[in-house]
């Protein structure tokens, strides 16, 4: 049974975990749940608790639900989704990536593209190239916060070692969605992207790399990986894509 009205205490510890981790918008208590959001992340998340001392999430961001890794409850609640922590340790612990997904599944980097160049001119090729930076940055950011700032091959997490590799190419995108979508990009260390990018290697549908045999030997055994790369469905389609039109086999 979820506690309701909230206590003062519960109120200072939702407010706490919530400031905390980005979601500084409250929008006030309903049924015992508290409501907050983000000026850079979309959707909604809720904090609830039991009278038991359970804690309870909400969320209502279909990607982060699909993404996030762990059980759902059969809490009844707001949202698409809750679930259900036994204190306070394992709620902080997860709150770190219930918002680095919120601030890059789509389709929030292509918002904040659009409201970036709103204003930007595109005539000349000069302008189409800033514009196009612009994006390119974002993507970084956002894939930054999706990898959690990691090399998923190597673990490498030396921000100027980094590249953020589109898996279907900025120019063949059909539009700036496919662009800006964390879905096609990966995190990648700068060997790995070189490769990557030249088609020298691709991955198959479970993130295990697949060398072209234009790759010699002796660049082959200076790509270790650690694990394979954890991927989802919309990454399997890019990918498809990749291997089929950037891949040298």
């Amino acid at each position: 049974m979820i506690e309701k009205p909230q206590s003062f205490v519960t109120r200072q510890e939702c407010e706490k975990v919530m400031y905390q981790n980005g979601f500084r918008r409250p929008h006030g208590e309903v049924d015992g749940w508290q409501r907050y959001s983000s000026t850079t992340a979309q959707g909604s998340v809720w904090l609830g608790r039991e009278t038991s001392g359970a804690w309870l999430l909400a969320l209502d961001h279909a990607g982060i639900i699909a993404e996030i890794g762990i059980e759902t409850s059969d809490a009844a609640g707001p949202g698409l989704a809750r679930f259900r922590f036994a204190s306070l340790a394992p709620l902080y612990a997860v709150m770190p990536r219930v918002y680095e997904l919120a601030v890059s599944l789509p389709d929030a980097p292509l918002q904040e593209f659009l409201h970036r160049t709103q204003n930007l001119p595109s005539t000349t090729e000069a302008e189409r190239l800033v514009v196009q930076r612009v994006g390119q940055n974002i993507f970084r950011e956002r894939l930054i916060k999706y990898w959690r700032g990691r090399c998923p091959l190597t673990g490498i997490v030396d921000k100027p070692l980094l590249r953020a590799s589109h898996i279907k190419p900025w120019r063949d995108c059909e539009n700036d969605a496919e662009r800006l979508d964390v879905h096609n990009g990966f995190l990648l260390s700068a060997l790995w992207d070189a490769a990557f990018d030249n088609g020298l290697v691709t991955f198959d549908p479970e993130g295990i790399p697949i060398f072209s045999e234009r790759l010699c030997k002796l660049a082959q055994s200076q790509l270790h990986y650690e694990t394979p790369i954890k991927l989802n469905a919309k990454h399997r389609v890019f990918l498809e894509w990749h291997r089929d039109y950037v891949f040298k086999d």
